[in-house]
């Protein structure tokens, strides 16, 4: 007889096209955890996805908050709540000694490279992946870790002095948070905002908004692009001052047009930018310096996945949650 095969509830994406299934329940192999996902966010990167960026095929979704319900070998981790790191590297490539576990030449990343995402009731990671979430951290702010541990990486990549004019082009889900967290910084901060709702979340927080007719060419010392669009890229490449640093903190589908010779002549540093360190976000959310909860704009049941991503893709709506 054919052995039953426990099924659940999970958001796919094949050929570009979503479809909310019934697929196979996952069954962690060794050293990792299976995990019931309680919430999860939609990103840009989920949507860049969906318009085909990138080939990927499976269950979409890397912001979650979880809980460990099979841990082999670790049974005490049996009941915590956890976020994850997305990156599920080999340990064993020349990438992974020398100590960039996140570009490992064999990863997996959770809802994007090879390995089913959080958009489903069940999902696997690596144990060392999984990190617990402190009792006073919610889950409507746990599961905003992922996207905080991104603009917190700016951070380890670029020294950001209080000195320093900063720019963020775009406040969007992820460039709220890279303002709050740059402000942080003590620094000279200005953000591009087009929505009202974006402007008024900016405001809350002390941070001022520009309009793209106001950003001054060539006078930043740091601009931070984070709308993925050709457009925002020009601008912030315009603002940045010679010898200045241009943080590139997005998913771009296609070619992106670069004058390198004016990026030569200038002496610009382009740095690339994308997963952080989850430590640091949670201590940020643990002691209340970030509260991301505003930017909740919606939740769907998990079923309802298809109207979610349709919310999601509209302008100027912050962070829809699917809960499984």
């Amino acid at each position: 007889m054919r052995e039953n095969v426990a099924l659940m509830q999970a958001v796919w994406l094949e050929d570009r096209q979503l479809s909310v299934r019934q697929i196979a329940k996952p069954v962690p192999p060794p050293a990792e955890a299976l995990v019931r996902v309680r919430l999860a966010g939609i990103c840009a990167t989920d949507l860049e996805l969906v318009r085909g960026y990138y080939p990927y095929s499976g269950v979409l979704g890397h912001e979650f908050v979880g809980e460990i319900v099979q841990a082999a070998g670790a049974a005490r981790r049996v009941g915590q709540r956890v976020v994850g790191e997305i990156n599920a590297a080999c340990g064993q490539c020349d990438t992974c000694r020398r100590g960039d576990r996140t570009h490992c030449q064999n990863r997996t990343v959770l809802g994007i490279v090879q390995r089913d995402g959080a958009f489903a009731e069940f999902l696997t990671l690596p144990l060392e992946n999984l990190i617990p979430v402190p009792d006073s951290v919610p889950d409507e702010m746990a599961v905003f870790t992922e996207p905080l541990a991104a603009a917190l990486e700016i951070q380890q990549q670029v020294h950001v002095r209080p000195t320093d004019r900063v720019l963020v082009v775009g406040a969007g889900r992820l460039g709220q948070l890279i303002a709050w967290t740059l402000k942080l910084t003590g620094c000279d901060l200005r953000v591009v905002a087009r929505h009202p709702s974006q402007r008024s979340l900016l405001e809350r927080v002390g941070v001022r908004w520009l309009e793209e007719g106001e950003v001054p060419a060539g006078k930043m010392d740091i601009v931070v692009e984070a709308t993925g669009s050709p457009g925002g890229f020009a601008l912030a490449r315009r603002a940045v001052r010679p010898r200045g640093r241009l943080v590139l903190k997005s998913t771009y589908a296609g070619s992106l047009k670069l004058d390198m010779s004016a990026v030569v002549v200038d002496e610009i540093t382009l740095v690339g930018s994308r997963c952080g360190p989850f430590a640091p976000a949670l201590r940020l959310l643990e002691q209340g310096l970030v509260d991301p909860r505003p930017l909740i704009h919606a939740r769907f049941d998990l079923q309802d996945g298809l109207a979610a991503f349709e919310r999601a893709a509209q302008p100027g709506v912050f962070k829809v949650l699917l809960c499984p």
